[in-house]
């Protein structure tokens, strides 16, 4: 079966990716403990790895991005507060693409034909989320490996995500709940990381916004 790193970080997105992923690619897990607030999701990814039986989970320590983020947004900022719907403060300035880059690397090494992030179509405020930015690291990436890609040595790759076919988070949340039915209120997507989802951050309404599309009742605890 042909491998494929996901960018797995134990939110909603991510763990419904690994799951339409799951029949097709032998799937090794990388979440990143970057400085977020919401370092609860950790947690939830070791749990869900578990569940979708990951060949490796793998989780990677680049908290020195926080120093480096400093109060540029609200995701890491101890200043700051979280909005409860969309405004750029919320972007952590290319995320993705540091992500990107060490799943991509892992790759590699692994010859996995495939790296996937969670991105979706509901994610269009975000731009190192939409494809034309996926399809230029993909391009970029192979070209800093073009020697290695020729000789046989690395597999060329190819950065997919949900948006790229067009899927909403409530398409994702459907191929989720098939998948591992009730483990999917395992997932966590607030902002925050307390004993409940708050309940009104923009994640924690873009989450409730996705069970009600999708008709699957919402089992998530909420402070709110």
């Amino acid at each position: 079966m042909k491998k494929a790193v996901v960018v797995f970080s134990g939110g909603m997105d991510s763990v419904c990716a690994a799951s339409y992923l799951k029949s097709k690619y032998e799937l090794y897990g990388i979440s990143f403990s970057y400085g977020q607030k919401a370092n609860k999701e950790i947690m939830a990814a070791k749990s869900l790895a578990k569940k979708l039986c990951l060949k490796k989970h793998k989780i990677v320590d680049i908290g020195f991005m926080k120093e480096l983020y400093g109060e540029s947004n609200v995701l890491t900022s101890s200043k700051k507060k979280i909005p409860s719907k969309f405004n750029y403060s919320i972007v952590v300035p290319i995320r993705n693409a540091v992500f990107l880059s060490i799943a991509s690397a892992w790759a590699y090494t692994l010859k996995a034909s495939l790296v996937a992030f969670g991105a979706h179509t509901g994610d269009k405020n975000y731009p190192d989320c939409r494809p034309e930015f996926a399809k230029k690291l993909e391009a970029s990436f192979n070209q800093g490996e073009i020697d290695g890609i020729k000789t046989g040595l690395r597999k060329k790759i190819v950065i997919w995500s949900p948006y790229k076919e067009s899927f909403s988070k409530s398409d994702l949340l459907k191929f989720g709940y098939q998948t591992i039915g009730d483990s999917i209120f395992k997932t966590w997507s607030c902002y925050l990381s307390g004993k409940f989802h708050c309940g009104v951050c923009e994640s924690c309404n873009n989450r409730k916004f996705a069970f009600d599309k999708s008709g699957i009742k919402d089992k998530t605890k909420y402070f709110k």
